[in-house]
């Protein structure tokens, strides 16, 4: 049985925030989520492409709550500013899909002076997660789904002694560094969540290929070429994060992806991740850094 959007069940009364809703996985995210009764909130850099995408998802389905706000995840004061408006304006939190990323870029940094792919993909989001989680903690069914990648297990390290890649700058490396820390925040989040006693879960997902925004950096022939072969469409690609995020049968600390050949393209299924992802010692020093490089603390 192949998992579709068909298989959403109804998200009336639910709540859930998405970052990068704007384009991509993250638009087709919402817009799934609000077709099935969601009231969404697009959490996304640029409110000019977030309005374009509220009023898409509106013409699809008319009676769509969808709302905007403003976050950056490459700016810790945004961040905290953000997390701040969603809770005075929805005390209860469904769902929290950390989607949002950048791939492969030349070398840049946050507001905050982190590596771009590792400030925003994970330290970003290890920071919001954190400021909103007590809005999940007592609503029942809640989730954190936060979106990783195949590239976690490409030259994949976490580089304690050069986070930010100050001596010597690999694109490739650095985002497989912010994919990989995605997948040990995931864990660690679930252990620590079970280890409280709570019922909210953290579960992760991947695209595959997907044809979206975020390949903008690679190079022209790579980009048309790799396209071709390899990626799916930006709706296929939303799925594992959908799966994650409503199907009944999931359970804290799954990863989902793509079913195909190298987990590139197809319906989403539990997928495995690799031993680094799933090694504590890894996941409690990454988690103790990000505690101080975000100066926000939670499930200790």
């Amino acid at each position: 049985m192949k998992w579709t959007t068909t298989d959403i069940p109804d998200q009336s009364g639910r709540t859930a925030v998405v970052t990068g809703a704007n384009s991509g996985l993250g638009f087709e995210t919402a817009t799934a989520l609000a077709a099935k009764g969601a009231r969404v909130v697009l959490a996304v850099r640029n409110l000019d492409k977030g309005k374009a995408a509220a009023d898409r998802i509106t013409a699809a389905t008319p009676d769509a709550h969808v709302e905007l706000q403003h976050l950056d995840l490459g700016s810790l004061d945004d961040v905290r500013a953000a997390a701040a408006e969603i809770k005075a304006g929805h005390p209860r939190i469904d769902l929290l899909i950390n989607n949002a990323g950048v791939m492969y870029p030349p070398k840049q940094t946050t507001a905050d002076g982190f590596e771009l792919q590792f400030g925003t993909n994970h330290l970003g989001h290890f920071a919001l997660t954190g400021l909103l989680l007590d809005t999940l903690l007592p609503v029942p069914g809640s989730r954190v789904v936060t979106v990783s990648s195949v590239g976690h297990r490409i030259r994949a390290a976490i580089h304690f002694d050069d986070l930010n890649f100050d001596h010597g700058y690999s694109r490739v490396a650095a985002y497989a560094q912010s994919k990989l820390a995605n997948l040990l925040f995931t864990y660690e989040l679930q252990r620590r969540l079970a280890a409280a006693g709570q019922a909210t879960i953290a579960v992760a997902a991947h695209p595959g290929g997907s044809n979206t925004e975020l390949g903008r950096h690679l190079p022209t022939v790579l980009e048309v070429s790799a396209m071709k072969l390899f990626s799916q469409s930006a709706a296929m690609g939303a799925l594992p994060t959908l799966r994650a995020a409503t199907d009944p049968g999931v359970t804290g600390g799954q990863y989902y992806g793509p079913d195909g050949l190298g987990g590139l393209r197809g319906h989403p299924k539990p997928v495995s991740s690799s031993k680094q992802s799933h090694d504590p010692e890894l996941a409690r020093r990454l988690w103790q850094v990000s505690e101080d490089l975000t100066g926000v603390s939670y499930l200790d």
